[in-house]
């Protein structure tokens, strides 16, 4: 309760400030600054840990050298994530310049998101529990 409560609250404050937001200046950095602390927030993060030993010893046969095969899925599977990021930051990049010349596109995406979370956390106050 306390939760949907709180998500309620800021989807409130969300769509009561998108209008009083003005936009800041993205502070850039160089891209072997941005390169090194990607790399170092994924490998202090306990998640990648968690995931590389949940679900990478599925794909691992006893029978064959398992440090070799590790190495290799971890490999492909840091591939494909960078991949992706490299996609989400290209993406971000180009809307952030369409939206940097339209507040007004942006106040009601801001509105957006606090509506949604408003029915989120609404809706998780409505819905029947089982015992």
């Amino acid at each position: 309760m306390a939760g949907a409560l709180y998500l309620v609250w800021v989807g409130f404050q969300t769509w009561r400030e998108a209008r009083t937001v003005e936009l800041t200046e993205v502070k850039k950095t160089g891209a072997r600054r941005a390169f090194r602390d990607g790399i170092i927030v994924e490998a202090l993060n306990p998640k990648t840990a968690a995931f590389f030993l949940a679900f990478i010893p599925q794909f691992v046969d006893p029978t064959r050298p398992v440090a070799a095969q590790f190495l290799a899925l971890g490999l492909i599977s840091v591939s494909l994530n960078t991949a992706t990021d490299l996609v989400v930051t290209y993406s971000a990049a180009i809307a952030h310049g369409t939206l940097e010349n339209r507040p007004t596109l942006i106040m009601r995406a801001r509105q957006t998101c606090g509506a949604v979370m408003c029915t989120l956390g609404a809706s998780l106050l409505f819905v029947r529990r089982s015992a």
